[in-house]
């Protein structure tokens, strides 16, 4: 059993969906273009996951909940777009006796965890998965954020899952993918002062020397990210935290430096996404 761990960007709302396709003069879809190419390359990449395990930004609760139907229906949960993104489709089956393993595994280690039935895929999960494993032919779980967005709670979250995968997946691979933004402020996004781009690219700066500084030791690298709030510019970057903790649950799944760390410009921003391979 192996997991590789990616946190990625999942941009705004359907737009990469929706901008697919509409680029041939050169016009249309920049603003996830990057986005775009960069998961499809990291989809190439990546060992072939047999299993997928989504923390998405987009399912908050007040206890850890994990999705548990066989086929989960999509969660359309954005406003204002067009016809065709209220018809999207992303089939993938869900995995119920896995679900019903990591629930146990997190209640047996003190955490409050519960299993959803009726819980769908929000556009946190079928959107970049959309991109990546167009096929949907893997089978998927989603693992939701807990609503007091506790850094220290999802670091030790995804410490937990790591455990509990593998000691359930046996000769799986897994695919641990935490789906939210490294900027996440939206009206910052509109922002194109020099001022705002620098701040930007000042917590970017930070993000990415705090995944990747081999010397740094990971009671230092855990009590960063716990402290987000005090790099530089991190409210800016993220005024809420919805968005930065499924790098938080990506971190307690490894506990180390990356394997890969990536830069991009997303919706006008600097936006990192991580891996970890194992």
């Amino acid at each position: 059993m192996s997991i590789t761990t990616a946190y990625i960007s999942h941009g705004g709302g359907p737009l990469p969906l929706l901008e697919r396709g509409t680029d041939e003069d050169g016009k249309g879809g920049a603003n996830h273009k990057e986005m775009i190419e960069v998961l499809k390359t990291l989809s190439r990449d990546m060992r072939r996951p047999d299993v997928i395990v989504v923390v998405s930004a987009h399912w908050e609760e007040n206890n850890t909940q994990v999705t548990a139907g066989n086929k989960p229906s999509l969660i359309y949960d954005y406003y204002g777009f067009p016809e065709r993104a209220y018809t999207l489709q992303y089939p993938a089956l869900g995995i119920p006796d896995l679900s019903a393993s990591i629930v146990a595994g997190l209640q047996a280690q003190g955490v409050d965890a519960t299993a959803n039935q009726n819980r769908g895929f929000d556009h946190g999960m079928f959107v970049p998965l959309t991109i990546m494993y167009p096929e949907a032919d893997i089978p998927c779980i989603q693992v939701s954020l807990t609503s007091d967005l506790d850094a220290a709670k999802h670091i030790a979250l995804g410490r937990a899952l790591r455990h509990i995968l593998q000691a359930n997946c046996n000769d799986k691979h897994v695919l641990l993918l935490g789906s939210g933004s490294s900027f996440h402020n939206m009206r910052g996004f509109f922002d194109s002062s020099a001022s705002a781009n620098k701040k930007a690219q000042e917590f970017n700066q930070w993000l990415q020397e705090t995944m990747k500084f081999e010397a740094m030791n990971e009671l230092e690298r855990s009590q960063k990210l716990i402290e987000w709030k005090s790099s530089p510019h991190g409210i800016f970057a993220h005024p809420r935290e919805e968005h930065l903790l499924p790098l938080h649950v990506c971190y307690g799944a490894n506990e180390r430096t990356v394997d890969k760390a990536i830069s991009l410009t997303l919706l006008t921003k600097p936006a990192s996404m991580f891996v970890w391979k194992n």
